[in-house]
């Protein structure tokens, strides 16, 4: 599938090392991940050995996550900002973007911001569009305040209870190797509930970039109505429900989808 892959750094705005994995070749993608997600951990970069058969695409790791470095205090914008230095630097003039949760919101903020991005894909992108969960501000204390205490295995199971993960998904994760990964980048939970305030409902109205929202059959109510709602809200949005699990759709299907996005084949 495509070219082998290479692996690289971009320097932020602020200085922070942005470490990036390029496989394929043609129009360049980048993929961003969701709460917990990076290149060693998470669905992007099998998802990247599907793609590289038609595109040039970028997996990397967000700011305090993998071989990335941080630099604190944390803000929204500076996850823009790594974004923009890997477009400049690693992917060229332009590039699209797929996101997934979380990482569907930094994709439209990116791109609301006036990121040289073509074409844009989120899956279930947690925004609400009328009003922010109560209790966000509390959530992200708890998980500062039980890092800081150095029980992030704690940090993270309080995090996957909160946002609704299902009990059976939750034990398959702390069962699985990848466990003290996902507890390394707890601390990176925070990141991504302060992100979900960053984007006002009105930076939706004037994107006009081609827009594919997508969610999955087996995902609960809230999760497809987020997806309906930003599709409805973007001038150029198209809303597609696929076949998939809960918060999840599997390569084999979501690539093809994505391909044909990416490639107007599907406009």
């Amino acid at each position: 599938m495509g070219e082998a892959a290479t692996t690289g750094t971009v320097h932020s705005a602020d200085g922070t090392s942005i470490a990036y994995e390029r496989s394929g070749t043609g129009p360049p993608v980048i993929l961003v991940d969701a709460a917990g997600g990076f290149r060693g951990m998470g669905p992007m970069r099998s998802l990247a050995a599907h793609l590289a058969e038609e595109f040039t695409v970028l997996t990397y790791d967000r700011r305090g996550r993998g071989q990335s470095t941080d630099t604190l205090p944390y803000a929204p914008q500076r996850e823009v900002e790594d974004l923009r230095a890997l477009i400049a630097d690693a992917a060229g003039d332009s590039a699209s973007l797929y996101g997934f949760s979380s990482g569907a919101v930094l994709a439209l903020l990116a791109a609301a911001g006036g990121l040289p991005v073509t074409r844009l894909a989120v899956l279930e992108a947690p925004f609400e569009q009328d009003e922010q969960p109560p209790d966000e501000p509390d959530l992200a204390a708890d998980i500062t305040r039980l890092v800081a205490a150095g029980r992030r295995g704690d940090a993270v199971l309080h995090f996957q209870r909160s946002i609704g993960v299902p009990a059976e998904v939750i034990a398959g994760m702390r069962d699985g190797p990848g466990w003290s990964a996902t507890e390394a980048v707890a601390h990176t939970l925070v990141y991504d509930l302060t992100l979900l305030t960053a984007l006002p409902a009105e930076a939706l109205t004037t994107l006009t970039i081609p827009t594919l929202v997508l969610d999955s059959e087996q995902s609960d109510a809230r999760l497809r109505g987020w997806a309906q709602g930003v599709a409805e809200t973007l001038p150029a949005g198209r809303h597609r429900t696929l076949p998939g699990e809960w918060h999840g759709v599997s390569d084999e299907v979501l690539a093809p989808v994505l391909a044909d996005h990416f490639a107007g084949r599907a406009d």
